[in-house]
């Protein structure tokens, strides 16, 4: 009875790390330019009541730059909040700024 809950214990360990191993092969931090394509997306503040998202995509061929395509869309404002500011000195003042927004990305 030991003995089974030794290797039952052992499989699902070994699951989980395969499973950690396969999320981590998708990560990289340089872009293949013999073939890819790279996107960027920024939200920038227009003013106190718009902001834009600007997302850019980058086409790489023969590492090269085949071509940049970019989408600009007007999107409402979150609006501003408080926060606590530190300068270089390390003195702390609470300071006005405009929320951003978070961005999540689908691939499917």
């Amino acid at each position: 009875m030991n003995f089974k809950l030794t290797i039952a214990a052992a499989s699902i360990l070994l699951s989980a790390t395969a499973c950690s191993k396969r999320e981590k092969e998708d990560v990289t931090t340089e872009v293949n330019k013999t073939g890819s394509v790279e996107t960027a997306v920024t939200v920038n503040h227009l003013d106190s009541a718009y902001d834009v998202i600007v997302t850019t995509h980058k086409v790489w061929r023969n590492l090269q730059e085949y071509k940049t395509i970019e989408y600009r869309d007007t999107i409402p404002s979150l609006g501003e909040t408080n926060t606590e500011a530190e300068n270089a000195d390390g003195d702390t003042k609470n300071v006005r700024v405009e929320k951003d927004y978070e961005i999540f990305i689908t691939v499917k």
